[in-house]
């Protein structure tokens, strides 16, 4: 069973502006509101590629509640844990170019991370598989997803994180199976004043699986991804070509892509040439892809 947690789930809210302008009113083009947040999009994902997925949440006021809703329209299996507070609303404004206004999100204390855990040890078996992503809301700190991994670390589960800065690389020690930084992020970690090439970003991979990453994928965006492995493989993949369309929710299908890619067949290269495909096709759709979108990118990868 593959679960995902998300901590800081919202509903986000598009609206096309044709040249947006600062200082005056603007009239959208378009709009649409969907649920967000990276481990349900890792689910949404991952229930399209026909994985059974398990998607864990805290949702607070009535924007918890729409996204509840929501994602029990859309069929994915789900506990969500209420709390105090209001789920954050973000706004995703296409214009000219992408600009995203993320809001904070509800109040999660230790309490109810203490219930997520509780429900965790209830559900988690040997070899199942739980993915962590995204941000944390400001009431807990970068320890967050470290101090959830020691409460687990007696279920030998395989752990995929994906996270900024400290809430990543604090997991390290627990030695997860699968991290998977941006090129952004990890020149943060690193105090990279320029973006490297693949060649620093497999070094710089290399240093986070010396200190626990069992592997690690570095995404790139339309230029592709690096993967270092525990079998001490480098390889890089590039990306389709194509129009951006929408680029929240690529890196989440990626990391879909390959755990569905790398359960059926076992191999590092075809899982992340499948994620890379799945990513691709996630940038260029409005939304997540479908699992025909995702096969026809990759086809033109091959």
């Amino acid at each position: 069973m593959i679960y995902t947690v998300t901590f800081n789930p919202s509903l986000d809210y598009y609206v096309k502006v044709n040249n947006l302008k600062s200082g005056i009113v603007n009239r959208t083009t378009g709009e649409y509101i969907t649920v967000g947040g990276k481990g349900i999009n890792v689910s949404l994902a991952l229930k399209e590629l026909g994985e059974e997925t398990h998607a864990l949440s805290f949702v607070a006021g009535f924007t918890g509640k729409a996204i509840s809703d929501k994602v029990t329209e859309m069929g994915l299996l789900h506990t969500f844990l209420p709390v105090e507070g209001q789920s954050r609303i973000n706004v995703k404004i296409k214009s000219n170019t992408e600009t995203d206004i993320n809001g904070t999100g509800a109040t999660v204390t230790e309490a109810d991370v203490n219930r997520l855990v509780k429900i965790l040890k209830g559900m988690l078996k040997e070899g199942d598989w739980l993915i962590i992503c995204g941000s944390v809301p400001p009431t807990l700190d970068s320890h967050a997803y470290e101090n959830l991994l020691k409460k687990l670390r007696s279920i030998k589960i395989n752990v995929v994180v994906d996270a900024c800065g400290g809430l990543l690389t604090n997991t390290l020690k627990y030695k997860p199976f699968l991290i998977k930084p941006n090129i952004f992020e990890l020149s943060e970690i690193f105090s990279l004043k320029t973006l490297p090439d693949t060649v620093k970003i497999a070094e710089c991979a290399r240093v986070l699986q010396k200190r626990g990453a069992r592997n690690v994928i570095v995404s790139m965006g339309s230029n592709g991804a690096v993967m270092v492995t525990e079998t001490q493989q480098s390889m890089y993949v590039r990306a389709a070509r194509g129009q951006l369309v929408n680029s929240v929710g690529a890196g989440d299908s990626m990391i879909a892509g390959f755990i569905h890619e790398y359960l059926n067949s076992g191999n590092y290269f075809s899982a992340l040439n499948f994620a890379t495909a799945a990513g691709s096709a996630c940038a260029f759709t409005q939304h997540l892809a479908t699992r025909e979108q995702i096969e026809y990118i990759e086809s033109l990868m091959l």
